[in-house]
């Protein structure tokens, strides 16, 4: 009797009106192909259900399982997790067909994805921050409230679904990485993925990422200068604590600075009011400190601020910047001489120090 009423139904709905908008679905299927994981919503439609009462309708919104399945009414769960949308598609087709519920030469199957769901992935090796992360959050309440009407298509293309986006998330690839050799994990197996076009201009074809996923950034013995700039697998700028002894500020002589990702040490000297001034402070001397949060390594190059200034070009005299670098400036022996002969004559002439009270108020 099912069966007979759905087949009644789509019959009934072949007239000409409803046959354009049947077109207008298929016509806006999307042109890209991303894989389904747990929490994406999808919206099926079958044409010619609408005046069937609720529990005999397959049409409605559905939503992937944790374990990876589809489950829709009458139908036994079906894995879809790393499946696309147009093979589901095929598959719930199938399985109506199977189950005798619709003949093949009335069924037509429309689905179409209604959000796409956060998924946790882990991220690991040459990158800042490695760890678990849930990207594409910002989609997590999407289309919620739309109107429940099936014919309506929704969804949107998730970008923060992909490889570099994940990877950007987890602060960015450092200077030592590999990125011709990227390790994607899925369910058991693994491809390697080359992202190196970001930097070269080359082609580069974006992974999306599904529940699950591990990516590893392999690392090579040296550093790429090349891999020092914003992009989209790097950060756009960094943060740099400055200090500049020669003119304290009240409260505290640090300051933190966020700067360009791919400035250098003398960037930062410049930054911190550390070049320029009268004579006496051309011996003025800097000092980078750099930490490796890994492995709590820390070490330190100074450059006299001439020096940093005339050769910053010079990779080895003036080093990139990374995050959470501290530069520090110090006064030159000149400078620190003199401040030492103004305290002594202020301390052997306190008529000095009268006149300064009485200038100050």
């Amino acid at each position: 009797m099912f069966q007979m009423r759905c087949s009644q139904a789509f019959l009934r709905f072949f007239t000409v009106g409803a046959l354009s908008t049947l077109v207008t679905l298929v016509g806006l299927a999307p042109s890209w192909a991303l894989p389904l994981s747990p929490g994406d919503r999808l919206r099926l439609f079958i044409p010619g259900e609408e005046g069937l009462p609720d529990n005999e309708r397959f049409s409605a919104t559905y939503e992937v399982n944790l374990d990876g399945t589809l489950k829709i009414p009458y139908l036994a769960p079906f894995p879809v997790a790393g499946r696309e949308v147009s093979q589901v598609e095929q598959q719930i087709r199938q399985a109506l067909i199977g189950g005798g519920f619709f003949q093949p030469q009335f069924l037509r199957v429309s689905l179409q994805i209604f959000e796409w769901a956060p998924v946790q992935v882990t991220i690991a090796g040459a990158v800042y921050d490695p760890g678990r992360y849930l990207i594409n959050s910002e989609e997590e309440s999407k289309g919620r409230d739309l109107p429940a009407a099936i014919a309506t298509v929704s969804g949107d293309y998730p970008p923060e679904r992909y490889l570099t986006s994940a990877i950007r998330l987890a602060g960015g690839v450092k200077p030592n990485a590999n990125l011709s050799a990227i390790r994607l994990i899925r369910g058991g197996q693994e491809q390697l993925v080359d992202l190196s076009g970001v930097f070269t201009g080359a082609p580069v074809e974006d992974v999306a990422l599904i529940a699950g996923d591990q990516v590893i950034v392999p690392e090579v013995e040296l550093a790429q200068n090349d891999l020092v700039r914003p992009s989209q697998v790097t950060p756009a700028t960094i943060r740099v604590f400055l200090s500049n002894l020669s003119t304290p500020r009240e409260g505290a002589n640090v300051q933190a600075q966020e700067m360009p990702y791919g400035a250098r040490f003398s960037q930062a000297v410049i930054a911190a009011n550390c070049v320029g001034g009268r004579t006496t402070t051309r011996g003025r001397r800097a000092v980078l400190v750099q930490t490796d949060r890994a492995t709590g390594e820390t070490k330190t190059v100074e450059r006299s601020v001439e020096d940093l200034v005339r050769n910053a070009s010079d990779d080895t005299v003036n080093p990139y910047l990374m995050r959470d670098d501290s530069v520090v400036c110090y006064d030159s022996t000149t400078t620190n001489v003199t401040s030492v002969f103004n305290a002594i004559g202020n301390i052997l002439n306190p008529i000095n120090i009268i006149r300064n009270l009485f200038n100050n108020d």
